[in-house]
């Protein structure tokens, strides 16, 4: 079992930046795939950024070159950095911890935090 807990969203105005963290508890964090998704009212739940357990990363088309993504194994955090925000990025953003084995996938979500873009 692990625990995530999301903070740092916040209200900025187009073009600004936030930084989300995303802090792991209840297990061994470097184990884990994290990622950052997305959900607006009325849209599905899309992927923001991936960063594996060998610290490769992945994007969403429509963040790639604006967000990236990191980790610190050694403080069980996963951070997403945000800049040159738009009002498209408003949404509720959620950790997701996920491990697959041979018999079992495991996945965990923190409950999320706002970001709203407005002007």
């Amino acid at each position: 079992q692990i625990e995530l807990a999301e903070s740092g969203g916040g209200s900025v105005q187009p073009g600004g930046s936030l930084r989300l963290s995303c802090v792991a508890s209840g297990t061994i964090f470097s184990i884990y795939g994290m990622a950052w998704y997305r959900q607006a009212p009325g849209k599905q739940r899309e992927l923001v950024a991936h960063i594996n357990t060998g610290g490769s990363t992945k994007y969403g088309n429509s963040v790639k070159g604006r967000f990236s993504i990191s980790r610190d194994n050694a403080k069980n955090i996963v951070r997403l950095q945000m800049n040159d925000l738009k009002p498209e990025d408003t949404a509720v953003y959620l950790c997701n911890a996920r491990r697959v084995t041979l018999s079992t996938t495991y996945s965990y979500w923190g409950q999320g935090t706002q970001v709203t873009v407005s002007s």
